[in-house]
């Protein structure tokens, strides 16, 4: 049984281009993008996106390894990671938790690179949470946590762990309503 793919040689070659601001500097370093600006510096490992990145002047151009419909779908999702990160480097992101709670005060607080949820359903071991990233920083406001950084990423992985650490097991999660729940994601610190 003999295939024959001539057909390659008169497809299209696919091509994504995201175009750099003069504010922010991308380098590759291996694998690994880097991307600095005003807020931080913020990398992304692309080794196991099948494509050929490169740095051009203030372009940032990949091309995958083929040109079907998955290799198209690879390109878009590579450059809208390398735009989250611009973006990110030059405004940063945003999370707003809330802190609700019926009968026991629930207390947050930061300590290193850990959130303590004390009190929660009175308990007297706090709830912690781990912070991701270097740069990504919580502030405790009255009712409200903030999280900031410039990597989508690591704000929304911490903020996902600070909710999930005030989880409710063993009761019905419509009737004991405490806990930090996100509220808001906003572009921009």
């Amino acid at each position: 049984m003999e295939e024959c793919w001539s057909a390659m040689s008169t497809e299209q070659q696919i091509i994504g281009e995201v175009e750099v601001p003069s504010s922010v500097k991308i380098t590759k370093e291996g694998n690994v993008l880097v991307c600095k600006g005003k807020l931080g510096t913020v990398r992304k490992d692309f080794l196991k996106i099948p494509a050929t990145i490169t740095v051009e002047g203030n372009k940032v151009v990949i091309k995958p390894y083929g040109s079907r419909k998955r290799d198209l779908a690879v390109t878009n999702t590579a450059r809208s990671i390398i735009q989250s990160m611009i973006k990110g480097v030059e405004k940063g992101y945003s999370y707003k938790l809330k802190v609700i709670f019926a009968h026991f005060p629930i207390s947050v607080k930061v300590k290193g690179k850990e959130v303590y949820v004390e009190n929660f359903f009175g308990e007297r071991s706090p709830r912690v949470s781990r912070i991701v990233g270097d740069n990504t920083k919580v502030e405790v406001a009255g009712e409200d946590v903030v999280v900031k950084g410039p990597s989508l990423e690591d704000v929304s992985q911490t903020a996902a762990n600070i909710e999930l650490s005030t989880k409710i097991k063993d009761k019905d999660q419509r009737v004991f309503l405490d806990g930090l729940y996100i509220y808001a994601r906003e572009d921009g610190m």
